[in-house]
């Protein structure tokens, strides 16, 4: 058993749904990212919104992802705890969303709080609340973008 009372196995299982689910939208996979959720899911993702469903939080990703440019979404920092029949989980999510031209965008960190459950199907997300931390808009010639200025006289 690993710490929490949820064996290593299952952590694992916990931590590579949280990975595809990251991946999924990356790669604009949106059968891949339905596969994420349970069918009565309840996701919140604060200012953002709100869906109820895995088919409504997965057609609010892709209309919300296709028309864009490149994404990166980045899942750390995971912890997986024994809740009951389900897990918790805790990860940590940095996201860069790029729009079209691939160069503004945003970059957005913060953490989900996730119930996951067992199904026929494997390990699915439940219940999920985004926490926002920091939202960054990414646009050229932003000084915190363009980096030090060079040393020397060259």
């Amino acid at each position: 058993m690993a710490a929490g009372g949820v064996d290593r196995a299952v952590r694992q299982d916990v931590a590579d749904l949280l990975i595809r689910y990251a991946t999924a939208i990356d790669r604009r996979d949106w059968r891949l990212l339905r596969s994420c959720f349970t069918d009565d899911c309840v996701a919140d993702y604060g200012d953002t919104g709100r869906w109820s469903g895995g088919d409504e939080i997965t057609e609010w990703m892709r209309t919300t992802h296709e028309p864009l440019g490149h994404s990166l979404h980045r899942i750390t920092n995971q912890t997986v705890a024994s809740s009951g029949d389900a897990v918790t989980a805790r990860s940590y999510v940095d996201a860069i969303v790029l729009g079209p031209d691939n160069v503004r965008g945003a970059q957005a960190a913060g953490y989900y709080d996730d119930v996951v459950v067992q199904t026929d199907d494997g390990w699915k997300i439940a219940r999920r609340r985004f926490t926002m931390v920091r939202m960054l808009v990414i646009e050229p010639g932003h000084p915190a973008l363009r980096g030090p200025a060079p040393r020397g006289g060259r």
